[in-house]
C-alpha cells in the first residue's frame, strides 16, 4: 500500500500547536523534540497505518515516542488520512469522537 497523505483536523491541529506551545515555555529543546517525535508519528501513519493499533471499529492511533501523546487518526481514502486529535493519554478519553 502507498504512502497516504495526512491531514490534521483543525482542532487536532490546535491541539498540536497548544502542546507545543506548553513545552516552548518550558524549553525551546523541548518543543524541538516534541516536533520531532510527532513528525515520526505522521510519518508512521502515511507508511505503516494498517499495522497501528485500532481504537474502535474506524479509528486507529500511534503513540508519540517519548511524550504523553497520542495522534488518533482515521482514513478518508485509500490515499488520504487525517489525524482527528493529538492527544494526551492522561486527560478527557474519548472527547475526540464527536469530530467530523
Amino acid at each position: 500500500m502507498p504512502d497516504a497523505s495526512v491531514v490534521f483536523h483543525r482542532l487536532a491541529a490546535r491541539e498540536y500547536r497548544s502542546a507545543r506551545e506548553w513545552y516552548a515555555d518550558r524549553a525551546a529543546e523541548a518543543a524541538e523534540n516534541f516536533r520531532i517525535a510527532v513528525d515520526q508519528a505522521v510519518s508512521r501513519i502515511s507508511s505503516q497505518r494498517e499495522s497501528l493499533p485500532k481504537l474502535g471499529p474506524v479509528y486507529r492511533f500511534v503513540r508519540v515516542r517519548r511524550f504523553p501523546y497520542v495522534l488518533i487518526f482515521r482514513e478518508r481514502s485509500p490515499e488520504s488520512v487525517m489525524v482527528m486529535a493529538v492527544a494526551h493519554t492522561s486527560r478527557r478519553p474519548g472527547y475526540w469522537r464527536g469530530r467530523r
